[in-house]
């Protein structure tokens, strides 16, 4: 059976996944269990929460009150956790909760570490439906989900409303719109540049592929295949990289820019379109207050009108199946990522949460800088492919090197797609 990888979220729809409940060593409650005289440690990335102590001290205080038992919260860095988890999975050391990214609990649950959390998501009355799909895709592996969604971010496009308003422009709602204010931008100012096209940021590629109704690969039966060189992928790669190399709305300095290099420069003034996450506005405004105002955010368009899917980035809690107590575990991945909890902590980060019903006042939000952003996340968020080899094939820049080669004129896009193709679909199936 072919099966397609491009889970867009769609709220309430989460039942669709077909996700198998399967049993496991404890019962799964619906009620608090009681942890009298017990501990839960928990690791927690640190810097996603700025003000994170005293979130931590709530809901530690909520879970003793609730089931008797304490929870020791410890914070690791991003750069260090990815082999830190590694070498704790090897020595039977993992923590009883973690924070785990998107793209590693498959791998995670590959190595047979996670507990599988369908048995506890499905005794809680109506939280399957609850779930935001494109992280319920990403936290399922072989049909189980090993990872409760928390929360979320998308990229949109992010412009300067005061140059689009001395311009006579609007937000683009297609790919030739992205064009139109292009040319026009480039014209009346050609010290800035309309859209860059960041050459070391692999998440800012796939929604042109997906916008011209290309995959990034496709499963059937046990087989990934690439679709990178697909008619339909090399249109959508054609135009993003033809921003650059036909419209010259970029620069060869981006040809090496990673998205932080995009928001210096958008934060410097030199910089008119560009793709960015849900959480960067606020950070921008704060680096530099003149923008204050300046700032609008769009839905990224498919190319002839919608909205074309954008990666979902964001992260599960899991349980490590090294707990001694997964009842117990589950009930603080529940009131983490569930109700009053699960709200404060996207309040707080800028993130969406990971359940529809803590997401019904972003939905609801006029804020220009958060509606576009909701509007993504529900109508067009993706998940790259669900798989633990798709960590080799980051490792490997493949789908940065083939963009740099097409920016740098080494490849045309037919071939730097073709070649992308192969050494993604061979590392995917390893």
């Amino acid at each position: 059976m072919h099966k397609r990888i491009l889970p867009v979220v769609a709220l309430g729809a989460a039942a669709t996944l077909g996700l198998a409940a399967c049993a496991g060593d404890g019962a799964a409650t619906g009620g608090a269990v009681d942890g009298e005289g017990q501990e839960l440690t928990v690791w927690i990335m640190k810097g996603t929460n700025p003000d994170a102590t005293a979130f931590y001290d709530e809901v530690s205080s909520a879970f003793e009150d609730e089931t008797g038992a304490t929870v020791k919260i410890e914070e690791i860095q991003w750069a260090d956790a990815h082999d830190r988890f590694v070498t704790s999975i090897a020595g039977g050391t993992t923590p009883d909760i973690a924070e785990t990214g998107t793209t590693w609990t498959a791998e995670f649950a590959d190595a047979g570490a996670l507990e599988p959390l369908d048995e506890y998501v499905d005794a809680e009355d109506g939280l399957r439906d609850d779930l935001v799909e494109g992280l319920a895709v990403a936290g399922t592996y072989d049909e189980e989900l090993y990872g409760m969604p928390w929360y979320a971010g998308v990229r949109s496009i992010v412009y300067r409303t005061d140059v689009f308003e001395e311009l006579g422009l609007e937000a683009p709602k297609t790919w030739d719109d992205i064009v139109t204010a292009g040319e026009a931008i480039k014209a009346a100012k050609p010290d800035m540049l309309p859209f860059p096209v960041a050459g070391d940021a692999e998440f800012q590629v796939y929604p042109w592929v997906w916008g011209a109704g290309g995959e990034v690969a496709t499963l059937d039966g046990e087989t990934w295949t690439s679709e990178l060189d697909s008619d339909e992928s090399q249109a959508g790669i054609e135009f993003y990289t033809g921003l650059a190399t036909e419209h010259g709305f970029s620069s060869a300095g981006a040809t090496t820019w990673k998205e932080t290099d995009l928001r210096d420069s958008f934060t410097q003034g030199n910089v008119a379109m560009m793709l960015s996450g849900s959480w960067t506005p606020k950070a921008l405004i704060e680096a530099n207050p003149e923008l204050e105002g300046k700032i609008g955010a769009a839905v990224i368009p498919g190319e002839d009108g919608g909205i074309a899917p954008s990666v979902l980035g964001g992260s599960h809690l899991s349980v490590f199946n090294t707990t001694e107590n997964a009842d117990l575990a589950w009930e603080f991945v529940k009131l983490m990522t569930t109700g009053e909890f699960a709200e404060q902590w996207a309040d707080e980060t800028g993130y969406f949460p990971g359940v529809q019903s803590a997401m019904e006042e972003a939905l609801a939000s006029t804020d220009p800088l958060v509606a576009p952003f909701a509007q993504q996340m529900v109508e067009g968020g993706a998940s790259v492919p669900v798989t633990p080899n798709f960590g080799a094939v980051q490792a490997k820049k493949t789908t940065n090197s083939m963009i740099q080669a097409i920016l740098g004129g080494q490849k045309d896009v037919a071939t730097a797609t073709k070649d992308a193709a192969v050494e993604m679909t061979e590392l995917l199936n390893k």
